[in-house]
């Protein structure tokens, strides 16, 4: 363990032996200390929103093939231009610092070793830059958290584009942070610096605090503000936070080049719909203009499948995976990776699809 500001910080580095993602939860639980646990697993209010990402899952059914003559099917694919080992990618987290004292460094030291693609939130507890030297060139993508300071904003988009970021990720459905309860209960403070904000910290410069943040967060985020971003940077910006068709088309129309469905792991608005619910009908909306992102709720290589045949091109998770960090550092990160590749190409072989693109079409039952 390492101790920071009085918080035990795991120093794991090992491959996990994994039975299933829910389990890594309970045994997270034992080594992530209990306010910066809360953080990470925690939704608002009685996280009913939280729970139903992943049995609202159960909506889908896939239809299994047979007589297909299909063998060793691949995960490989190609999103945003990016040639990729896996469709499932690392969802933009805050904070990792919570769970592993390298934090983003060994997360996208992870998501490197398997071909996956990594993202990295605003709020890390890492640099952009030392985030992107760990994952060693592999592709990343940077998450934005507009703040109403455009220099702010400029600064941390002028750093992303140094670091190689292949495009920008912003995250419109955080206006207002959802009520989480467990913060309220374990009176949460980061007690780890977030690398992103600390220039801009006053006093002693370890970072602001959790209300400081949220004062400073753009409250009002338009159409306008995504053209600008797009100007800015010339990247690839991708739009998270999307559940609605309109939205979506709204985005496409400000120049976004993806659409990522989310209701952020069920940490904003409780009694939203599951995401999942929802993908279809955006993806129906976007129709192939644009790469579509999906997340929430995934624990299993079927719900990847699930996802992918309902519009997806890639699927994100970040709890699990935050978790796998914990128990095993970098490694930990690839375990959670490739113990999900392997239920998916289990489901790939048993519904007869050979690769991500056959997922893609896919024949599912919608109840």
């Amino acid at each position: 363990m390492t101790i920071f500001n009085g918080y035990e910080q795991s120093d794991r580095e090992q491959k996990l032996n994994i039975l299933n993602l829910p389990s890594l939860e309970a045994e997270a639980k034992k080594i992530i200390p209990t306010g910066g646990f809360g953080y990470i697993s925690g939704g608002s209010e009685d996280e009913w929103t939280l729970h139903e990402n992943t049995s609202a899952f159960n909506h889908i059914q896939i239809i299994p093939r047979a007589l297909t003559n299909v063998d060793q099917p691949s995960t490989n694919t190609k999103v945003f231009g990016l040639n990729l080992k896996t469709p499932i990618m690392m969802a933009p987290a805050a904070a990792q610092g919570l769970a592993h004292s390298r934090g983003e460094k060994a997360t996208a030291e992870g998501l490197a070793e398997v071909g996956g693609l990594m993202a990295q939130s605003t709020y890390s507890s890492t640099s952009i830059a030392d985030t992107a030297a760990a994952g060693n060139g592999a592709p990343q993508f940077f998450q934005l958290y507009m703040s109403k300071d455009w220099e702010f904003n400029y600064s941390l988009l002028d750093e992303a584009v140094k670091a190689g970021a292949k495009g920008i990720i912003l995250t419109v459905d955080a206006t207002v942070d959802g009520y989480r309860e467990s913060d309220i209960i374990n009176n949460f403070q980061f007690p780890i610096p977030m690398a992103n904000l600390a220039k801009f910290s006053e006093g002693d410069g370890k970072g602001k605090g959790i209300m400081e943040i949220y004062a400073a967060a753009a409250q009002k985020i338009s159409p306008d503000d995504v053209r600008r971003i797009v100007k800015y940077t010339k990247l690839p910006v991708i739009v998270k936070g999307i559940e609605s068709a309109e939205d979506a088309l709204l985005a496409i129309g400000a120049g976004a080049e993806g659409i990522y469905v989310s209701n952020h792991g069920g940490r904003q608005l409780n009694g939203g719909p599951a995401s999942i619910d929802v993908l279809h009908d955006v993806a129906k909306a976007v129709n192939h203009q644009v790469p579509v992102i999906f997340d929430s709720g995934v624990r299993r290589g079927s719900h990847v499948f699930k996802a992918l045949a309902s519009g997806a091109d890639l699927v994100a998770l970040a709890r699990p995976i935050i978790y796998g960090l914990a128990l095993g550092g970098a490694k930990g990160v690839s375990s959670v990776i490739n113990h999900l590749n392997d239920e998916l190409k289990i489901d790939m072989q048993l519904a007869g699809t050979k690769t991500i693109e056959d997922v893609k079409k896919a024949k599912i039952l919608r109840k």
